[in-house]
């Protein structure tokens, strides 16, 4: 069995062919994208505790990472303007280094109970300002960096994947036991560490290290 990766009967390889292929863009779906976070959409991002970043280097690779807080965690600077605070993590940081060679991004915020998703496409830059950053501390710590991104376009996406994958049912939660612990995980793929001591590192690294 072939993947059809390199099969040129199977790829769509051109922008006019993908959109034979599709069909048409219906006239409200075009006219719903702005170019400025209006009040629904600062609404939104205000009820939001998480996201999705995407961001892509110079050479074309992409990368998507999660970002989440308390509701409100992303700041509305104005209504072309977002700031990101950066929390602690494993210091990769591969969104800003992105950033740093090609500054589009793309954000998909999610709240939960609510199927609908919104994206916000725009250009990101870093920032190290502390009185910038300041009014994103938690517990007395600010965050060392954040994300500007300048707002292109805005749009509320509808919930079919959403309901789709029923990701808000509590019915559909996996049980944690059913899958390896990433202390063990990380373990077996590094073969650099001890799987219990991982999981107690990160156990305590959840506790005491978020911000």
């Amino acid at each position: 069995m072939t993947t059809g990766f390199d099969d040129p009967q199977a790829c769509i390889t051109d922008a006019e062919a993908l959109r034979e292929h599709i069909g048409p863009v219906s006239p409200v779906v075009r006219s719903k994208v702005l170019d400025r976070l209006d009040s629904f959409c600062r609404d939104f991002i205000a009820i939001s505790p998480f996201l999705v970043l995407a961001t892509s280097d110079g050479a074309g690779n992409a990368d998507a990472s999660p970002r989440g807080d308390a509701p409100g965690f992303v700041r509305v600077l104005d209504e072309r303007t977002l700031l990101i605070p950066d929390r602690r993590g494993n210091n990769r940081v591969d969104s800003f280094g992105n950033v740093l060679a090609s500054p589009g991004v793309g954000l998909l915020f999610m709240v939960p109970g609510i199927a609908e998703t919104l994206r916000v496409n725009g250009k990101a830059r870093a920032t190290r300002d502390a009185a910038l950053l300041a009014p994103s501390a938690v517990q007395e710590r600010p965050p060392l960096t954040g994300l500007l991104v300048a707002v292109e376009e805005a749009f509320f996406h509808c919930g079919k994947a959403l309901i789709r994958s029923k990701l808000w049912d509590p019915a559909a939660q996996v049980p944690r036991s059913s899958f390896p612990t990433l202390g063990r995980i990380v373990a077996e793929q590094t073969k650099m560490v001890d799987a219990e001591e991982a999981d107690r590192n990160l156990a305590e690294a959840y506790r005491s290290r978020l911000y």
